[in-house]
C-alpha cells in the first residue's frame, strides 16, 4: 500500500482490496473512538489494543510507514526516468484489480451497473482536473494530509494524485525525502483525523449497502485508468512560483503519435511487458489471498 501511496494515480486502497484485508482495515479504523479511549483509560492498554485490533493495524501502518519513507526517492527517480514503463505497470495492476474487486459481486442488477458507471464517471472527471497552486500554510497542509487519506483508502483515486490537484505532491514528497518533521508532522495528523471520520462512513455503507458500495469502488478504478495511461502530452503548461513551466493538462496520445511527436521511441513492446507483469502479479496475488 505504501508503495502504490507515492504513485500519483495508483490507490493503496486498491492493493488493500486485492490482498483481501480492505473490509477489516475499514472497521478495525473506524473502531477507534471514545468506545476506544474509554477501555483505554479505564481498562488499560491491552484492552485498547485488543479492541482497535491492533496487530493488525500496526503490521499495516507500519508496512506503509516504512514503505513511504524508503521508496519515495525510488519511485520518483523511475518515474522521471523510465515514465512509460512505470505507468504501463500500474495500468495492467489497475486493470487486473478492478476485475478481481467485480468479481466479489455475485449476482449484478441494473442499480449494481448504474453504481460501477457512476464511479468510472466521477473518477475519469476527478483525473481530468487541473493541478492548482495552493498555500503553504499549515492549515492547508492539515487539510491536504485529509483529502489524501480519505482518497488513499478509496481504491481507483490515489492520495498521491489528489496532493498532486491540489499541488502539494512536490512539496510534501521533498518533505519526506529531506525529513522535514513540522510538515511532516501537521500533514499526519491531518491524515489521521481524515482517515478516523471517513472510515466511519465507508464502513457504514459497506455494511449497508455492500455490494453497490463494491461496484462504485470497482469503477473508481476503472475510471482511473485514464490517469496511468503510459503515453502523454502537453496539451497546456503553466510556469510555476519557481519560474519553471509544469505541465498543467496532459492529453492520452496512441504510442505512434507519442513517437512521431517527440521523436523518441513509444517503448510500446517495454509497455506491454510491463503492463502484463502487473496484471499477472494481482492475479497471483489474488490466487494467494483466497488459499490463505
Amino acid at each position: 500500500m505504501g508503495a502504490a501511496d507515492v504513485v500519483p494515480g495508483v490507490s493503496g486502497g486498491t492493493i488493500a482490496f486485492i490482498t483481501g484485508i480492505y473490509e477489516e482495515l475499514i472497521d478495525s479504523i473506524k473502531s477507534i473512538n471514545a468506545r476506544a479511549v474509554h477501555k483505554l483509560v479505564k481498562e488499560g492498554l491491552p484492552s485498547f489494543w485488543k479492541h482497535v485490533n491492533g496487530n493488525f493495524l500496526a503490521s499495516v501502518f507500519g508496512g506503509i510507514a516504512i514503505s513511504v519513507l524508503s521508496l519515495a526517492k525510488i519511485i520518483a527517480y523511475l518515474l522521471e526516468t523510465y515514465p512509460i514503463m512505470v505507468w504501463a505497470f500500474f495500468f495492467g495492476l489497475i486493470i487486473a484489480s478492478a476485475w478481481v474487486v467485480s468479481r466479489r459481486i455475485k449476482q449484478w442488477n441494473i442499480g449494481k451497473g448504474v453504481a460501477l458507471v457512476l464511479g468510472i464517471v466521477v473518477a475519469y472527471l476527478i483525473t481530468m482536473l487541473s493541478p492548482a497552486e495552493t498555500s503553504e500554510a499549515y492549515w492547508f497542509l492539515f487539510l491536504s494530509g485529509a483529502l489524501a487519506i480519505c482518497a488513499m483508502i478509496l481504491p481507483g483515486i490515489s492520495g498521491a494524485f489528489i496532493l498532486l490537484l491540489i499541488g502539494k505532491y512536490q512539496f510534501i514528497i521533498e518533505a519526506v525525502s529531506t525529513l522535514n518533521i513540522p510538515v511532516i508532522a501537521i500533514v499526519g495528523v491531518g491524515a489521521i483525523i481524515g482517515l478516523l471520520l471517513f472510515s466511519n462512513l465507508l464502513s457504514f455503507l459497506l455494511h449497508k449497502f455492500h455490494d453497490y458500495t463494491i461496484a462504485v469502488l470497482a469503477g473508481f478504478m476503472i475510471g482511473a485508468l485514464n490517469k496511468v495511461w503510459p503515453w502523454k502530452m502537453p496539451a497546456e503548461t503553466f510556469i510555476d512560483r519557481h519560474g519553471e513551466v509544469q505541465p498543467l493538462v496532459d492529453t492520452n496520445i496512441w504510442p505512434a503519435t507519442y513517437a512521431e511527436q517527440f521523436q523518441t521511441q513509444s517503448f510500446w513492446l517495454g509497455a506491454l511487458v510491463m503492463g502484463l507483469l502487473g496484471f499477472a502479479l494481482i492475479i497471483v496475488i489474488d490466487r494467494i489471498t483466497k488459499e490463505d
